[in-house]
């Protein structure tokens, strides 16, 4: 085999679009000092990823050479890999720095400073919110699923410096941000000065409507969900609900898992959900026979997203419970994040997901079998009781016709 001799160079920077990472080429080699022996295949793919690349480098010298300010390196290369992500135009597939990926792990596990909402960079390039969290700052602002975060402290923002919003929104405790809101559905803008705290979900809460009827709230789907909602609905059960309202409203949703666990005791043998991808890596998740003996009315709104969403239809199609409330948010694609390297990490869409009767709810919501608005003045009351809530109050006028 020929053999013939060449300088290694150690890494080639790789440009998608407008998006660049890193590429590390693998090849047999012979130490021979400050050369090496390759194969002439190895050295022809080399060459051929080499000359594929090569504009890369040249905007990378131009940029160092010409910018008018000074750009590191690392900057240069952290822009590289996240623009590989950004032109897949999925507001879900994204690469997050050091700081990032922390703050997302720490959202994701329930235990965060900030106002407590959920963020997501909509096709308009705009920040828009998926949902607000239940009794935090933010929902007690009065921000609402859909609403659209157009600029903070005083400083125009928009999808394009995503992250770098966040970490203004977010901040230290006890201090504060104005934030400039557009709700589309009102045509309005405003200002909304809003304290930040550290932020402790309570992922899942129950009570007792009456004898009968017990009321459990999933706010959203993190690591201990199915753990916590195992817990909560035996205790309404041995407290005798033998109906129970599931509240998902304003519930982004979270991990997958943690929704199919979820789903499996309240079904009997069924599909729960199943997901399609490019590269064949096709799931299905069905339920065991075993299923909690309790009548169920799941209460849903515009902020009820992705894992919520899952959870809903398989309980829809399944015909396990009455869905009442507003169209959902409409994500049906599922994300895997991994780590990175030097504390980085990513998240990107990899599959589509359906629910049991083979609908794929994308950009489109699951619609409730019962419509029932939520009264436009029940967020102007400033303690409102469940009297107040007309969609719960016909969730529990739908558990008391199943009971008789």
């Amino acid at each position: 085999m020929k053999k013939i001799n060449v300088v290694i160079l150690s890494l080639l920077l790789i440009i998608a679009s407008s998006g660049i990472t890193f590429f590390a080429t693998t090849i047999t080699q012979v130490d021979l000092g400050d050369k090496v022996v390759i194969s002439k295949k190895d050295f022809d793919q080399y060459q051929e990823t080499i000359n594929k690349y090569k504009e890369v480098e040249v905007l990378k010298d131009y940029i160092e050479k010409n910018y008018y300010k000074e750009v590191s390196d690392e900057l240069m290369i952290e822009g590289m890999k996240k623009g590989i992500f950004t032109v897949l135009e999925d507001p879900y597939s994204l690469f997050m720095n050091k700081d990032e990926y922390k703050s997302y792990m720490e959202s994701s596990s329930g235990e965060y400073p900030g106002i407590g909402v959920y963020l997501v960079a909509n096709e308009d390039n705009e920040i828009e919110i998926v949902a607000p969290i239940e009794d935090t700052p933010g929902e007690r602002a009065g921000l609402q699923a859909k609403d659209l975060i157009i600029g903070v402290n005083g400083e125009t923002v928009d999808a394009s410096v995503m992250d770098e919003t966040i970490s203004k929104v977010k901040g230290e405790p006890g201090t504060s941000v104005t934030l400039t809101i557009y709700r589309p559905s009102l045509k309005d803008k405003f200002d909304v000065d809003i304290k930040r705290e550290w932020i402790d979900v309570k992922v899942v809460k129950s009570r007792m409507l009456d004898s009968q009827l017990g009321y459990l709230r999933i706010s959203m789907f993190d690591e201990n969900s199915a753990f916590e909602f195992d817990k909560h609905m035996k205790e309404l059960v041995n407290q005798g609900a033998q109906g129970v309202v599931l509240d998902l409203r304003q519930n982004p949703g979270g991990y997958l898992t943690q929704c199919v666990k979820i789903a499996d005791s309240l079904l009997g043998k069924s599909l729960i959900v199943y997901t399609e991808s490019r590269n064949g890596d096709n799931e299905r998740f069905e339920s065991d026979s075993k299923k909690m003996d309790v009548q169920l009315v799941v209460l849903v709104d515009q902020g009820s997203a992705s894992a919520s969403e899952i959870l809903t239809g398989a309980l829809k199609d399944n015909k396990a419970a009455t869905i009442v409330g507003v169209t959902t948010y409409g994500k049906g694609v599922v994300q895997i994040v991994k780590p990175f390297s030097e504390d980085t990490g990513f998240k990107l869409t990899t599959s589509e997901y359906f629910t049991p009767s083979g609908k794929n709810i994308h950009k489109i919501g699951i619609e409730p079998d019962v419509v029932e608005p939520l009264d436009e003045n029940y967020s102007k009351i400033e303690n409102p009781t469940d009297a107040d809530d007309n969609q719960l109050q016909k969730a529990i006028e739908i558990l008391n016709e199943k009971l008789k």
